[in-house]
């Protein structure tokens, strides 16, 4: 499964480059946050089902500060879908696994 931990340092190369060729969706979380803790199980499998047709990346708000500044990041969990190298499609708040399959197969 395509599934990464990317950082500030890694943002442009991880997420920004590889969703040129793949989308990559981005779970900007943090580990006190209770929501975060419930999606985090749900977009991974989901993003397991859905390999080789989207990459899950997954930013810590805690050690990185520059990501989510650069994409508005105002609450959490926020998750957003890059395709070449935009913002294409986000939601905010912990879904349902349906809700996410929806998304994802409205959005690829």
């Amino acid at each position: 499964m395509a599934e990464l931990d990317v950082t500030d340092a890694t943002f442009e190369a991880e997420v920004i480059e590889k969703s040129k060729t793949i989308p990559v969706l981005v779970d900007f979380w943090a580990s006190w946050c209770g929501p975060c803790r419930i999606l985090k199980p749900v977009l991974e499998k989901v993003a397991q089902d859905y390999e080789g047709k989207v990459i899950l990346a997954k930013v810590s708000v805690e050690e990185n500060e520059e990501s989510p500044q650069k994409y508005a990041v105002m609450s959490i969990p926020s998750v957003k879908l890059f395709k070449d190298g935009k913002i294409t499609a986000e939601f905010v708040g912990a879904k349902p696994e349906q809700d996410i399959r929806d998304f994802l197969d409205d959005n690829l």
